[in-house]
């Protein structure tokens, strides 16, 4: 009897409450990274890819690819100014 009530013990042991810390961060971000205006001109550059009239810079090879057409639109986006974050090396 003596071994069973010790393991019954140990079971409520494994069955105890777990301690809930999570870290909140100390500073968020406000807003959005991007403007408005920015997702303008990225969607404009998707558009001309699609119709097949969007070319890359001196090469002027025609762009296929989705995601050279997002670059071209955040890149000319930074060149006016707009809010978008810094370009990652």
């Amino acid at each position: 009897m003596a071994t069973k009530k010790a393991s019954r013990k140990s079971s409520s042991k494994s069955h105890s409450k777990k301690s809930a810390s999570k870290k909140s961060s100390s500073k968020k971000s406000s807003g959005r990274k991007y403007s408005k205006s920015a997702g303008e001109d990225v969607k404009r550059e998707m558009h001309a890819m699609h119709q097949g009239k969007l070319k890359s810079g001196r090469s002027s090879k025609k762009v296929t690819n989705p995601k050279q057409a997002i670059a071209i639109g955040l890149s000319e986006a930074r060149k006016e100014g707009k809010k978008v974050p810094k370009k990652k090396s």
